[in-house]
């Protein structure tokens, strides 16, 4: 039996180790305490899913056992995408959501990504339920709730068949690197018209191929051969839990997220011209001018997806995405982060141009780093970041960004030092444009971290 421990529960999700951190029994908790939440808000349904790892079944029956304690009415679709369950918290008249899923983390992790009365949850909610727990279960509902099951393969499907239309047929890869997505991205994309080449879409939990996290190069090896060796004109990857999206060229060029963002930012604004245009602090200094070339307003935001989503919904943007791969569509779709929705957009928009590689290759970039991390001590990462934002001074600076960290802008580049919200380290990015402006910032930041933490191991 795992004991309840705080640092499961994490900024945007709870998420810890199989039978060190997480158990069925703190799945049920986390059931009772989700289940009494949503009673508050006045719901009284919650659907729920899961991904394709191994200890999914026995997370996920316990989770809905806990819903039920609270006397809350269960929704259980089985496995499924994680955004096939925001989807069901739109369309089951049902806006509170849990997916059990431990995303591109290692096979022996797992997790809760939560949507409570139509909302992300993230921080000090997140923080509530494990109060909830350890203040004790409190007595049973006066009545369990009920529980069924439904299978919302075919309307996900056919909602976006309904919605995107590609302009030609095209020949594509789709890598899902053994994940979730995997059940479902083949026919969605052939529902569209494209031929598709399926690589590691059999769903298995120990992720024998490649690690499902297309956030990094080594992961899309295997897509940039394929692509390489056959006449496949594109390449999609997606994350272990489907909401996630990356993107290989023909010639084997991985177009990041925040360069995905000027294909959509374009096309949304094509439809809603003036509209601001989310994008979180890790993305390329060409977006903001891009977004504006294109009559939209940039608006840089904190990272972190239940973050943009809540922002998303203040401010009303019809577009937003983070460089870590999540892109919301609020324009057609519902503003939540999907990479098979997303990977649907990107195709509608390349089967409308003869060569969809050089259109996506002639994105402005610059040269730039991938994200580097500085591993530290529990807490140590957040008193580091605090020194430098209070002490720390960047020669020839043009502007400091404090909205996430410290994003330092110079005229040729920009560097990014933040604090992640999941694990103790700093996460940095640096961009410019030209190896030496990129190696001058570096430098810049260098002097500063040292300084004021002599024994950091830097990873650049």
């Amino acid at each position: 039996m795992v004991s309840l421990s705080k640092t499961i529960f994490k900024a945007y999700d709870i998420r810890g180790v199989i039978g060190s951190t997480l158990d069925a029994g703190i799945a049920h908790k986390i059931g009772v305490a989700f289940g009494k939440a949503a009673l508050a808000k006045g719901e009284r349904k919650v659907v729920i899913g899961r991904d394709g790892r191994l200890s999914g079944p026995e997370l996920s029956a316990a989770l809905a056992a806990g819903l039920q304690h609270a006397g809350v009415d269960v929704i259980d679709l089985g496995m499924v995408a994680t955004p096939m369950v925001y989807f069901g918290t739109n369309v089951l008249n049902a806006a509170s959501g849990i997916m059990v899923t431990g995303s591109h983390n290692p096979p022996d992790y797992n997790g809760f990504k939560m949507v409570l009365a139509g909302e992300a949850i993230h921080g000090d909610t997140i923080q509530a339920l494990y109060d909830s727990i350890a203040a004790g279960d409190g007595p049973a509902a006066a009545a369990a709730g009920s529980y069924s099951t439904h299978d919302i393969r075919t309307a996900y499907i056919e909602r976006i068949l309904e919605d995107v239309k590609i302009s030609r047929p095209m020949k594509i890869a789709v890598d899902c690197g053994n994940g979730v997505a995997g059940a479902f991205a083949g026919d969605l994309y052939r529902g569209m018209g494209c031929d598709v080449i399926e690589m590691f879409c059999e769903v298995d939990g120990t992720f024998p191929n490649h690690h499902p996290d297309p956030a990094h190069p080594e992961n899309l090896q295997d897509l940039i051969r394929v692509l390489r060796e056959t006449d496949a004109e594109i390449g999609l990857a997606f994350d272990g839990d489907g909401d996630r999206l990356g993107v290989v060229t023909k010639d084997g060029q991985i177009i990041y997220p925040d360069r995905q963002m000027m294909l959509f930012a374009a096309d949304v604004l094509s439809r809603n011209p003036g509209a601001e245009i989310l994008y979180d602090v890790k993305c390329t200094r060409h977006l903001a001018p891009w977004i504006e070339q294109h009559g939209g307003r940039p608006l840089m935001w904190k990272t972190g997806h239940s973050l943009v989503k809540a922002k998303l919904r203040e401010t009303g943007a019809p577009l937003g995405g983070e460089m870590s791969g999540h892109i919301f569509f609020k324009d057609r779709w519902y503003g939540f982060d999907d990479g098979l929705y997303s990977g649907a957009r990107l195709l509608e928009l390349l089967t409308r141009v003869a060569d969809p590689s050089a259109l996506m290759n002639a994105l402005p970039q610059s040269d730039s780093t991938p994200e580097l991390h500085l591993h530290l001590q529990e807490g140590e990462n957040v008193a580091l970041i605090e020194k430098l934002r209070t002490g720390a001074t960047f020669d020839g600076a043009e502007r400091i960004i404090t909205i996430d960290g410290l994003r330092v802008e110079y005229a040729d580049g920009f560097g990014l030092a933040r604090s992640s919200n999941t694990t103790p380290v700093v996460v940095m990015r640096f961009e410019a444009e030209s190896p030496q402006a990129l190696r001058r910032i570096q430098a810049e930041f260098r002097r500063v971290i040292v300084a004021a933490k002599p024994d950091a191991q830097l990873p650049f």
